[in-house]
């Protein structure tokens, strides 16, 4: 029996290349549609090298509501959506919010309708732990408040979270799941697919992986101050690979019809938080190198420190982080290595 077609928006992005390659292993036929304004198309051929076949792609912007709709008509019997694209960059949603809301709801609103007017029965939404903002108290589990968020992007995550829950809601031909996810690191072992940001990193272990490569000059460690056992700031690190195969789990729950609602969440994360100068520390123990970095004042708007009770996730996925911090870590350094090298052989 063959598998069911499921879209991925921003399939050739971080989280999306990886997610494509876990569907593709489990048999689905995955269609990708991508704008490529935070992705690079080169992706696709080792996407395809690792997988075995290229995935379908189309290149738009999920905005343009009529190309969409067109989009669907050519591809009839899609049975699932795993919704990735979207702005990110929290730095600059601050500075241009409009944008951000634009682009990121009016992209999800789009999708829906199309679901509706198409027959889509599942989505699977991209969501952050950005939700919760600085919890009261710790591991952070699905039931917390959700805070008033931090940034312009944060508040689309809960937006975007809103109009899903009331439009699946208001009807019984629609089922979604958002997966509230922590901080996704590292590569795929082949090392031939990773984080790929555009400018200037704004997540720690880029930059590190550039420091560390020489592209930047020093990490600066934003704090040494907290009240956390090194004074730097905790996250909870998820290795990209465990996170993608959360979304396939999440997207056969919902063809299979084993959710216990319309709409459903679940944080996704290691349930172990860890420093700014733990994670450093594992890039030297997994480089063999010293990292330039240094201390300085706290960054506003950091939170202090903030991991997942994963336990919710756990018994109604059946789905659990089984990568290590040095796991993510190393095969992020491994990725930095091959796609710098590839860089020079084109340049030479």
């Amino acid at each position: 029996m063959e598998k069911p077609k499921i879209l991925v928006t921003g399939g050739t992005g971080y989280i999306g290349s990886h997610t494509v390659i876990e569907l593709m292993a489990a048999g689905y036929e995955v269609l990708i549609v991508d704008d490529l304004s935070n992705s690079n198309l080169e992706i696709l051929d080792n996407v395809a090298e690792i997988a075995g076949s290229r995935p379908a792609f189309e290149e738009f912007n999920l905005c343009d509501r009529s190309r969409l709709f067109d989009f669907f008509r050519a591809n009839p019997g899609i049975q699932g959506i795993i919704h990735f694209a979207a702005f990110k960059a929290v730095g600059e949603s601050v500075q241009e919010p409009l944008k951000y809301y634009r682009n990121n709801l009016v992209s999800l609103m789009n999708l829906l309708e199309g679901m509706q007017e198409f027959q889509i029965p599942a989505m699977v939404f991209s969501s952050s732990c950005t939700v919760y903002g600085q919890p009261e108290k710790l591991p952070v589990d699905e039931f917390a408040p959700v805070q008033k968020a931090t940034s312009p992007y944060g508040n689309t995550k809960q937006i975007c979270e809103e109009i899903l829950e009331d439009t699946v809601n208001s009807r019984e031909d629609i089922q979604a799941i958002a997966l509230r996810y922590f901080n996704p690191i590292g590569a795929h072992e082949s090392a031939k697919i990773g984080e790929l940001p555009r400018g200037v990193p704004s997540n720690l272990v880029p930059f590190i992986t550039q420091t560390g490569i020489g592209i930047r000059d020093q990490l600066k460690v934003f704090g040494d101050d907290y009240n956390t056992p090194d004074g730097s700031c905790i996250r909870d690190f998820i290795h990209v690979v465990d996170l993608a195969q959360a979304h396939v789990i999440a997207v056969s729950r919902l063809i299979e019809k084993k959710n216990k609602s319309n709409y459903e969440f679940f944080n996704l994360g290691t349930g172990r938080g860890s420093s700014v100068l733990e994670v450093i520390a594992s890039f030297e123990r997994v480089s063999g190198q010293k990292l330039n970095y240094q201390i300085v004042d706290r960054r506003p708007g950091d939170i202090e420190q903030i991991y997942a009770d994963t336990q919710y996730a756990n018994e109604e996925l059946g789905w659990k982080a089984q990568k290590s911090l040095d796991d993510g870590i190393r095969t992020a350094w491994q990725w930095e290595q091959y796609y710098r090298k590839e860089l020079e052989e084109k340049v030479s």
